[in-house]
């Protein structure tokens, strides 16, 4: 029987997967930085320009993402910034690698 902690963490990974899964959302990941800088279009407006959509429509998909923990956002240069946290995509890569491997 799995212990609460275990149950708790496979659920936090199917949500991250879960928010990872969609196209646009994949599309504005590749785009972040991994740490805040005002030099990159990582604002909401920025990244709705580059990839096309509105910028509430950008703002969900960023809302997603933040909220599965794969992203962080902090004031900075007058904008809100996003970006993404390396240590969380590498845990998801680990976890993803022991899943396909079959030894889960």
């Amino acid at each position: 029987m799995q212990t609460q902690e275990a149950v708790l963490e496979i659920e936090t990974m199917a949500r991250q997967f879960w928010a990872i899964g969609d196209p646009v959302r994949l599309r504005i990941l590749r785009m972040l930085p991994s740490e805040p800088s005002c030099e990159q279009a990582c604002n909401v407006s920025g990244i709705a320009e580059r990839i096309g959509l509105s910028q509430p429509a950008t703002s969900h998909h960023l809302r997603v993402v933040r909220q599965a923990g794969i992203i962080t956002n902090k004031t900075m240069c007058r904008d809100m910034i996003y970006w993404v946290r390396p240590e969380v995509l590498s845990e998801l890569k680990s976890e993803l690698a022991v899943v396909l491997e079959g030894d889960a």
